[in-house]
C-alpha cells in the first residue's frame, strides 16, 4: 500500500513509539504527583515543552500542551474573546472547520466574523485586512498553509497589519510546522496551534504557542495543570511522544523539506505530463512542501479515491476531519472553482518515509484509474482525454 494522505495523519516515527512506551507501562506516575513516580513524568512533560517550543523557537513557558489542533484553535479564539461580549473576529474563507465552526458559534454569541475572500490560488489578499481591520477587531486567525490546496499565506506581513492595530493574530499551523521553518518571534504571531499527528507523532496531543504577554481565559476548568489554562491529568507518554516528533522534525527539518518537495515536484510534473485535462491547484510558488492537488476533468473525485485504494493507493478529495458529511468543498468554493471542477479534485501529500519508486509507481497506477473512470463518464463527450 502506498499512503499519499499525510497531510490527514502520518505514519508515527519508530523513535517516536520508543519514546513513548516506558510511560506506558513503568514510569506511570501522575505528574501532580510529589513522590519519585510523579517526578519523572513531571521532568519527562518540560523535556517535551522544550522539544515542542524549540522547533517554532519559542520559550517553553509560552507552549500550551492541548488535545490537538482543534482544541488549540478553539482555545485560541475562546481564550482570547471570553472576556468580551462583542466586536469583530477576522477569519479567511478557506480555513478548517476547526476554525470555521467556532466562529459560526461565535457570531450566535454577538460576535461580527469577517471572512477574507481568496484568489484563484488561495492567497488572501493583504488590502483586504486593511480595509476590515479597525479597533472594534479583537482577533484575526489566519491559517498558515491550507489544508487542501497547501497554499502558504504571507503570515508575516498579516502579523504586521495586526501590530499596526494592536490586534492579536492566531494561526493555525497545523499542515505547516515541521514541513517549513517557523520562527514565531521573527513571524511576529501571538498565538499559533499544532499538532502532533501530523508531524509523525501520537493522535490526541497538540499544544498551543501563546506568547508570553498574552493573556487567555481557560476553557477547562479543574486541578489547575498547565499553569491553570487547561485543567486534567497530563496524557504523559503522548506528551513525550510528540516532543520527541518536534525533536526529530527540527533536526531533519531541511533534509525533509528538500526530500519532499522533490517528490512533490516529480508527481506534479508526471501528472501534468501524462495525463491530459488535469490542473494542479494552489500557489505553487508559496506552497507546503509536500502537497499536491489536482483537478481531473470528466472524473469524480470520490470515485477516483476509491478506485486509487482499490490498487493500493491512500488519497484523499481534501480534509478528512469533514469528508463524512458530503459538502463540497468550501476551500475550492473560495478559490472560484465550478462544481465539475471540485468534484474531479485529488489530494496527494507526501511524507518522510513515501520515496521516489511509489511516487512513480501512483503517477502509473492514477493515469490507469483516470482513463478507466473517464471510459465511462458522462462528460467523454465535452472534454478530449487524449494527450496530444
Amino acid at each position: 500500500m502506498i499512503y499519499l494522505d499525510n497531510a490527514a495523519s502520518t505514519q508515527i516515527h519508530n523513535d517516536v513509539l520508543d519514546s513513548m512506551l516506558p510511560y506506558l507501562k513503568e514510569q506511570y506516575g501522575n505528574p501532580s504527583s510529589i513522590h519519585h513516580y510523579g517526578r519523572l513524568s513531571r521532568k519527562a512533560i518540560e523535556k517535551a515543552r522544550k522539544q515542542i517550543a524549540s522547533l517554532i523557537n519559542a520559550d517553553p513557558s509560552e507552549i500550551l500542551i492541548t488535545s490537538g489542533g482543534t482544541e488549540s484553535n478553539n482555545t485560541a479564539l475562546r481564550g482570547i474573546l471570553k472576556k468580551h461580549t462583542s466586536g469583530q473576529i477576522i477569519t479567511s474563507s478557506i480555513e478548517h472547520d476547526a476554525i470555521l465552526e467556532p466562529c459560526k458559534k461565535l457570531s450566535e454569541d454577538g460576535f461580527d466574523v469577517i471572512y477574507l475572500p481568496v484568489d484563484k490560488f488561495g492567497m488572501v489578499k493583504l488590502s483586504d485586512l486593511q480595509n476590515h481591520i479597525s479597533e472594534k477587531t479583537r482577533i484575526v486567525s489566519i491559517m498558515f498553509g491550507n489544508n487542501e490546496v497547501g497554499t502558504i499565506q504571507p503570515i508575516s506581513e498579516i502579523a504586521k497589519i495586526c501590530h499596526d492595530h494592536d490586534v492579536v493574530f492566531h494561526t493555525d499551523a497545523v499542515q505547516a510546522v515541521g514541513k517549513v521553518p517557523i520562527d514565531v518571534g521573527k513571524l511576529g504571531v501571538e498565538l499559533l496551534s499544532i499538532s502532533s499527528h501530523k508531524l509523525y507523532g501520537p493522535k490526541g496531543i497538540g499544544a498551543l504557542y501563546v506568547k508570553k504577554d498574552i493573556s487567555i481565559d481557560p476553557m477547562i476548568l479543574g486541578g489547575g495543570q498547565e499553569h491553570g489554562l487547561r485543567s486534567g491529568t497530563e496524557n504523559v507518554a503522548n506528551i513525550v511522544g510528540f516532543g520527541k516528533a518536534c525533536e526529530l522534525a527540527k533536526t531533519n527539518l531541511s533534509e525533509n523539506i528538500t526530500r519532499m518537495k522533490n517528490l512533490r515536484d516529480i508527481l506534479v510534473q508526471n501528472v501534468l505530463n501524462e495525463i491530459p485535462q488535469v490542473s494542479a491547484n494552489g500557489n505553487l510558488e508559496h506552497h507546503l512542501p509536500n502537497n499536491a492537488h489536482f483537478t481531473f476533468l470528466g472524473v469524480n473525485g470520490e470515485d477516483l479515491i476509491i478506485k486509487l485504494d482499490e490498487y493500493g493507493v491512500a488519497a484523499s478529495t481534501g480534509s478528512a476531519c469533514s469528508v463524512h458529511t458530503q459538502k463540497a468543498s468550501h476551500v475550492l468554493q473560495a478559490m472560484g472553482f465550478s462544481h465539475e471542477q471540485i468534484t474531479g479534485s485529488l489530494r496527494l501529500t507526501i511524507g518522510i518515509f513515501n520515496d521516489e519508486k511509489e511516487i512513480k509507481q501512483t503517477v502509473d497506477i492514477l493515469k490507469k484509474v483516470v482513463e478507466e473512470l473517464r471510459a465511462v463518464s458522462p462528460f467523454k463527450e465535452k472534454y478530449s482525454f487524449s494527450k496530444t
